[in-house]
């Protein structure tokens, strides 16, 4: 599983929309029209580390909108931030078809959930195809191109991705993460310049080596050396 604990890894499974914090649990909207909004609130949950919440929430969300569609992908983003895996891959085989690219993305997520990095890219550029505009989703497809040893194409999605959201400090440090892998460390640490806290900067270096270094690792290459 992707876990987004320190600022060089994706965030690939949590995807969260902007929404207001959740102060205990939301009552149950009565009328339709707020169905959007507590699905919002439900998806702040996860964005706020909650999937407990999040799945108690969408417990009681669907007996009043039994089987609603983005209720099911919300459900098997929360598993997977749990690390359910197997309930993760149950519900999704579950979901019919889907042309916005949402079935695409979770199916991505549960390859990345598996390490199965290569498998995850195919499905993640057909999500993209549905959402271009989609920063997020880029950053997770470059993820999984670095991750499965596509480093030119991971550096190039990821340039995309942070054009599309300068200001997203997740998106610039895996842009900085695959820089370094591929051998342009003084690129990367260009890129870090942004952090002008000196502290934070030079926490933030120090972790971006030390990760390049394990994904080398758990890939079997040595280390590329270069400028």
């Amino acid at each position: 599983m992707v876990r987004p604990l320190t600022p060089i890894l994706c965030g690939a499974l949590l995807l969260g929309l902007a929404a207001p914090a959740l102060a205990g649990a939301p009552a149950l909207p009565a009328e339709p029209s707020t169905r959007g909004l507590y699905l919002q609130l439900i998806d702040q949950a996860r964005a706020d580390g909650r999937p407990r919440a999040a799945l108690a929430y969408l417990d009681d969300f669907d007996r009043q909108y039994p089987a609603d569609p983005a209720a099911r992908f919300l459900r098997i983003n929360s598993l997977l931030d749990l690390g359910d895996v197997d309930k993760a891959e149950a519900a999704a085989a579950t979901l019919p078809a889907s042309n916005d690219g949402r079935l695409s993305q979770v199916l991505g997520h549960l390859r990345v959930a598996r390490g199965r990095w290569d498998e995850a890219v195919p499905f993640y550029q057909q999500a993209i195809r549905a959402n271009p505009a989609d920063a997020m989703l880029r950053n997770a497809l470059g993820y999984a191109q670095l991750r499965a040893g596509h480093y030119a194409p991971a550096i190039e999605t990821l340039r995309g991705a942070v054009d599309l959201a300068p200001g997203e400090a997740v998106i610039r440090n895996n842009l900085a993460l695959a820089l370094t892998v591929d051998g342009h460390l003084p690129q990367a640490l260009e890129l870090l310049r942004a952090v002008r806290e000196p502290q934070a900067n030079a926490r933030l270096s120090s972790q971006l080596v030390a990760e390049a270094a394990r994904i080398e690792a758990l890939a079997g290459k040595p280390a590329r050396k270069g400028g």
